[in-house]
């Protein structure tokens, strides 16, 4: 009985200093604000856009081919070349068309020959039937066969003149300036002409070149609507009087670094797309663009006006609602519903402020927005040259918790 009294009693004092050494503890430190990295919006004059696809396309396009038959004899150009208009490209053998020419020069003689004879014949009857030597009927022969022998001398040198413009269209040359295409035939081969006459080769301008897109009709209604009705543009201007300027990149470019001007609008829309179909003229010094490539087209929606940026990556997301998370003064966390515009290539997000209103004075959290909590203090990192803003007292963090 003594050893249980004297055990008990020994737990007992064993209880009571530890109940103690829990009462004295130190109390535990608060972890330091977490560091997160802010920026300020940025302020950017620019202009709101509805992108679309498109296609380049020459502003002329010629096929050509060859006006007469004949063997093809000469090849004048090299594949792919710029052409000048007028410069000769293939040659036929011109030695059959400079015989037809000879021939029908020939029956041309032929005729004036044969029409001296008549009219001298004409007038020896003439002079006879005056002394009944020669009947009215002989003579009215005569004269008829006169004037159809000057009728065929006319014809004849039609002929002559028909024979000389195809040893001139053996000479094929090119109608339009621009590029030429590959050679479609070689050297020796026979060319009809004709309902079946073959592409010899095939010519694009290079400068200008045009832009094609189809574009929905409220988006060309309303630009339209903004550019009509101004002093210098009555309500009745054209896509052409109007000029709405535009920019594009081909599909190895960054951005949309090239412009032009949409000049041309189709006469009706497509009932089943519900787009019409316009045209850009955009400049090509250099011939860097090529007919048939895609491109991305942007085609601005306003004029030019101050929009707030932030980066896509700060954005959050709550349910139907987007907002960013702000610093005050005193570096304590808080939340900015804002309303989303366009994403731009450089990853800036165009944003409508909200209730609260969001201005380019305000910090947001760019990077670290996952350790960040509302109305809790943050160890902000602004950028290099940003003036800093004194940390958080004890007493501010302290009111947040």
């Amino acid at each position: 009985m003594k050893f249980k009294s004297l055990s008990l009693s020994v737990f007992a004092g064993g209880l009571a200093l530890v109940i103690l050494g829990c009462d004295s503890a130190p109390p535990r430190a608060e972890p330091p604000p977490p560091k997160v990295s802010v920026a300020k919006p940025e302020m950017r004059t620019i202009a709101d856009f509805d992108p679309f696809n498109g296609w380049l396309q020459a502003a002329q396009t010629v096929d050509v081919r060859s006006r007469v038959r004949g063997h093809l004899d000469k090849v004048l150009f090299t594949d792919g070349d710029l052409v000048k208009k007028g410069q000769l490209l293939f040659e036929l053998d011109p030695r059959p068309i400079q015989a037809d020419v000879e021939a029908a020069k020939d029956q041309v003689k032929i005729y004036d020959a044969q029409f001296v004879a008549a009219s001298k014949e004409e007038a020896r009857l003439k002079e006879l039937v005056k002394k009944g030597g020669a009947s009215q009927s002989q003579v009215d022969a005569a004269e008829a066969q006169s004037k159809s022998l000057e009728a065929q001398i006319q014809a004849g040198k039609q002929e002559v003149t028909r024979k000389s413009l195809d040893l001139e269209y053996s000479k094929i040359t090119a109608p339009i300036a621009g590029r030429i295409g590959r050679a479609m035939l070689t050297v020796g081969n026979l060319i009809n002409a004709g309902g079946s006459d073959p592409v010899l080769a095939t010519i694009v301008t290079v400068d200008p070149i045009y832009v094609y897109v189809d574009v929905d009709e409220r988006t060309l209604q309303r630009r339209m609507r903004e550019k009509q009705g101004t002093p210098t543009r009555p309500a009745s201007a054209s896509v052409r009087e109007i000029k709405i300027p535009f920019t594009f990149g081909l599909e190895t470019d960054e951005g949309y670094p090239h412009s032009g001007v949409i000049d041309f609008a189709n006469n009706k829309v497509d009932s089943q797309t519900g787009t019409i179909q316009v045209r850009g003229t955009v400049s090509n010094p250099d011939g860097v663009f090529v007919p048939g490539s895609r491109v991305q087209i942007r085609v601005p929606t306003g004029d030019q006006k101050p929009a707030l940026l932030v980066p896509d990556t700060a954005i959050l997301s709550d349910q139907d609602k987007k907002y960013v998370l702000a610093i005050d003064d005193k570096n304590v966390v808080h939340r900015r519903d804002v309303q989303l515009g366009k994403l731009l290539d450089d990853g800036s997000r165009i944003i409508r402020t909200g209730e609260k209103g969001l201005t380019s004075d305000d910090w947001i959290i760019t990077q670290g927005i996952q350790m960040a909590r509302i109305n809790y203090p943050v160890e902000p990192i602004r950028p290099e040259g940003a003036a800093p803003t004194p940390a958080p007292t004890t007493q501010a963090s302290a009111a947040t918790k």
